[in-house]
């Protein structure tokens, strides 16, 4: 199985070069970074690793999309620059997608944070739980023809995730992997109302139908 991984990053020069040390090891088919107009030095550290490196316009379903537009592999990965992998996921995404009727899958979560509120940081993972919707922080992946049939990631400010999820879902089973990817709490701790009273509470809401702009008014602005 050939796994496409892709990593679309803003700003993100922090923690892109662990992420990259961490998949060079791993003899995998294909990295491929696609910058949305990072000022911090993100751009020249990816042009200067072993991935593919390209830049489109800032937003994370475009980003996604055209990263996929290069991807040959049989899957697709989607992961955050923050966002660390389980030492087995390989083996994880091969043995969910060997599962009749499996489409896609995504890992469990765990918050780095901590503190007072790192216990409320699991919230998220409780909640894409009983939505059965993954997001975008839990490593994501996909069979390549199923995201090419779905139209891609949509091109939204927010909850492209989501979105992307729920469409995957109408074409198959999207699996839950038991491992769990290390995810950072750093826009929790930067934030601790808005990312967890806003962001699991307003998710619900767009599902039920309140309409994107105006959710976009509530949460601000967004990567």
């Amino acid at each position: 199985m050939r796994i496409s991984v892709l990593l679309p990053v803003l700003d993100e020069a922090q923690h892109l070069p662990t992420r990259l040390k961490e998949l060079e090891g791993e003899g995998l088919h294909q990295v491929i970074v696609c910058d949305g107009g990072s000022q911090d030095g993100t751009w020249a550290l990816a042009q200067a690793s072993f991935c593919t490196a390209l830049q489109a316009p800032r937003g994370r379903g475009q980003q996604i999309n055209a990263a996929a537009a290069l991807a040959t592999g049989d899957v697709l990965l989607i992961l955050h620059a923050d966002v660390g992998l389980p030492d087995s996921w390989i083996q994880e995404v091969e043995r969910a997608l060997s599962e009749p009727g499996v489409v896609a899958g995504a890992f469990k979560t765990w918050h780095a944070g901590q503190g007072a509120l790192a216990p409320l940081f699991h919230v998220a993972d409780l909640r894409s739980r009983v939505s059965g919707l993954p997001y975008g922080d839990q490593a994501f992946f996909v069979r390549r023809p199923v995201f090419e049939a779905v139209g891609g990631c949509p091109d939204q400010a927010l909850f492209e995730d989501l979105e992307l999820s729920k469409r995957v879902r109408a074409l198959g089973k999207i699996a839950r992997v038991p491992a769990r990817v290390q995810v950072s709490a750093r826009r929790f701790e930067s934030a601790p109302f808005k990312y967890l009273v806003l962001m699991n509470t307003l998710p619900a809401l767009y599902r039920a139908g309140l309409p994107l702009p105006l959710i976009e008014r509530i949460y601000g602005r967004v990567r």
